[in-house]
């Protein structure tokens, strides 16, 4: 179980989220608002507060949303979980689609550090129940 630390959108793809601290997760789609919505199998992205938090302790400027997560979640590793996990928080449910992904050639993150933790650490899923997510609510893993 975790809580949502975060939640961030951005209105264009390529760009770094904003914060906006809760979210309306649509069917099928992903969140409203965010330019990475759509249908596919990475509506919204997931990063584990840890992850980002020790990498701000290597003098990383991040912040919520600098890898281009969705979710920021305290107390789950997102990234030992497998494929097909399905999480809920409130009506939400969310099935983990894929772990990982290419990093993008060049992004400000991997520029400034010489690393990025997105490609190894962040998650996909798709929205199997729609609902609103909100900063402070509990996350959990429904099924492995």
């Amino acid at each position: 179980m975790g809580t949502v630390m975060a939640v961030c959108i951005s209105e264009k793809k390529g760009t770094i989220k904003k914060n906006v601290h809760e979210g309306r997760f649509i069917e099928n789609w992903g969140i409203a608002g965010d330019a990475h919505a759509g249908k596919w199998h990475r509506q919204v992205s997931l990063l584990s507060d840890e992850k980002i938090q020790a990498f701000k302790a290597k003098g990383a400027p991040v912040t919520y949303g600098s890898f281009g997560e969705n979710l920021v979640v305290s107390d789950l590793n997102f990234s030992t979980l497998p494929v097909g996990t399905i999480f809920q928080c409130n009506d939400v449910i969310l099935a983990l689609t894929q772990i990982g992904k290419e990093c993008h050639h060049g992004c400000a993150i991997y520029k400034e550090m010489g690393d990025c933790i997105m490609p190894r650490e962040g998650v996909f899923a798709t929205v199997l129940h729609g609902g609103v997510i909100r900063e402070g609510d509990t996350f959990t893993i429904k099924e492995e």
